[in-house]
């Protein structure tokens, strides 16, 4: 099953560069387990597991444009061919 994940520039870095990768899961969880194999350290920067395992604060993920905290967070179902999408939340405003 081959899920697209788009990764932010500031993640880069663990993917060689790469803007995309693929990754392979039947939930979120499971997906970026599998993308640790392949990019060392990455899941670490998503998941809080002095929380629980759950998404840290700042991370914000969407499958399929749909942000997976209003699903069933990390434990969301993927299928194949989902796009999965995270972003680092930014905040922010003038003085």
């Amino acid at each position: 099953m081959a899920i697209e994940v788009r990764i932010p520039t500031i993640l880069r870095t663990y993917t060689d560069g790469a803007k995309a990768v693929e990754g392979n899961g039947a939930t979120i969880g499971e997906l970026f387990t599998d993308l640790d194999t392949r990019h060392a350290g990455i899941r670490d920067r998503l998941v809080d597991t002095e929380a629980g395992g759950e998404l840290r604060r700042f991370v914000n993920v969407y499958l399929n444009d749909e942000d997976v905290r209003f699903l069933a967070g990390i434990a969301t179902k993927l299928s194949d061919g989902d796009s999965v999408t995270i972003l680092p939340a930014v905040a922010g405003g003038m003085r």
